[in-house]
């Protein structure tokens, strides 16, 4: 019983600790919060070949200490932009298409907050998975409907695009929530990297293993692990304690 006493005031503690360090910022005005290019995306004007990117990066305001946003960015060959595909909560409370694609900046700060790409391919690979990643963003089924918790959200969207698209192996981060929302109620799907499988009844109880994403246990939508094939345990609020999950990703920074 204690265990479970200490372990409840550590969930309890890690956010007030996140938001003392600086590590999450609250009080953002989404208004005028900075949406500028992070730096880290390839500029299309000087790279020819196709570029597919996943980015993740902590919400807005207090949801940023329980998780993150993700997004897809696609660029075909020769292409002078990237297009942006997400799912956005606000659009569907304003009776409007929650998931929409949109010419615009790859590696936008969403609202102040620095993204990172947890996926990229480049080159005819890249160009085969564009086809797909559009089929798969025309074929969401939750377009219009938006739950913070436990989904369907903006996480569940990526999360879907990447299943139709296993070139990805996306390995989502824990901080993801709503990731593990089964597709149509189905508990058993696999995972979205596609190289492994998980259960999950209503994307608030589950359980994974994958070779990408290794072990991870979701309990009410916060989801614990650990990954053995780039050491790290993975914590709620915290995400990876361990070696980067994306190197060549975080190199780039």
């Amino acid at each position: 019983m204690w265990l479970l006493k200490w372990i409840a005031l550590l969930l309890l503690a890690i956010p007030a600790l996140m938001i003392l360090s600086g590590r999450i910022s609250l009080g953002q005005d989404y208004r005028t919060a900075n949406r500028d290019s992070a730096g880290i995306a390839p500029d299309p004007a000087w790279t020819p070949e196709a570029v597919v990117q996943v980015y993740a990066a902590r919400a807005l305001n207090w949801r940023g200490v329980f998780g993150v946003h993700t997004w897809v960015a696609t660029k075909p060959e020769n292409a002078p932009e990237f297009t942006v595909h997400q799912l956005i909560g606000w659009r569907v409370l304003r009776n409007l298409p929650g998931v929409f694609s949109e010419l615009g900046i790859a590696d936008r700060k969403w609202f102040g907050n620095r993204p990172e790409i947890i996926a990229e391919l480049r080159g005819p690979e890249a160009s085969r998975a564009i086809a797909k990643i559009l089929e798969a963003v025309a074929s969401y089924p939750y377009a219009d409907e938006y739950r913070l918790w436990p989904g369907p959200n903006s996480n569940t969207f990526t999360a879907y695009v990447a299943r139709q698209v296993p070139e990805l192996r996306l390995q989502l981060p824990v901080t993801a929530i709503g990731k593990d929302f089964p597709i149509h109620g189905m508990p058993i799907d696999h995972t979205p990297s596609g190289t492994g499988l998980q259960l999950s009844v209503y994307g608030l109880l589950g359980v994974l293993m994958a070779w990408e994403e290794g072990l991870e246990i979701n309990l009410l939508g916060l989801s614990f692990g650990i990954d053995l094939k780039r050491p790290a345990l993975k914590l709620p609020f915290i995400g990876r304690v361990g070696f980067p999950a994306h190197p060549a990703a975080n190199s780039a920074e």
